[in-house]
């Protein structure tokens, strides 16, 4: 605050005043810069990382849904096949004149049959297809983790190198960087 003549600093205003004054040159300056950037991609990451996770949960459970339902349809279809013996059993024990009947019903029990077992063959194809895209975003999300582990090594590393003042560290740093952005950019396209 300032009003005629009287001044107070914070004790933010004094940091920021002093981080004018000695701005980081060389390798600290670097390092912390490319430290800031490293963190903001590696937390984009991680939130890609999560997302796809997330997603792979999902589609995990629309697959069992979806095998739940099938397994419905395979339960009632397994109901008409035993009503279809029954009547072919009746077919043979029936006296002549009630045969038709239970004719009629094996053929209506083997047409619902045929609807039923369709049903459940869709039902099974999405749930295999659930399953499939649930695997790509697992393997997607695995990328994700794997480019953001880098990152964090990286950032660790960098606050190694900067603390013993080590080039090479700081070089191998550069290095973890990268390859963590070439697990990033291998998990945007899908690889």
């Amino acid at each position: 605050m300032s009003g005629a003549g009287f001044h107070v600093h914070g004790p933010h205003d004094h940091e920021v005043e002093h981080a004018a004054q000695h701005e980081p040159t060389g390798m600290a300056g670097q390092i912390a810069v490319v430290t800031a950037v490293i963190a903001t991609i590696g937390a984009l990451f991680a939130y890609q990382g999560g997302a796809t996770q997330a997603n792979a949960g999902l589609l995990k459970n629309d697959a069992a849904i979806k095998k739940t339902e099938a397994s419905n349809q395979w339960n009632y279809y397994q109901a008409k096949s035993s009503k279809q013996n029954l009547s072919e059993l009746a077919l043979e024990l029936v006296p002549e004149a009630r045969k038709p009947f239970y004719q009629d019903e094996i053929k209506r029990y083997k047409a619902e049959k045929a609807e039923i077992k369709t049903a459940a063959d869709k039902l099974e194809a999405e749930a295999k297809d659930f399953d499939e895209r649930s695997a790509e975003q697992m393997h997607q999300h695995h990328r994700w983790a794997q480019a953001t582990t880098a990152l964090q090594v990286a950032i660790a590393m960098a606050a190694i190198a900067l603390l013993t003042k080590s080039k090479k560290l700081e070089y191998l740093m550069f290095g973890v960087s990268a390859i963590g952005l070439a697990l990033g950019a291998a998990a945007w396209f899908h690889l």
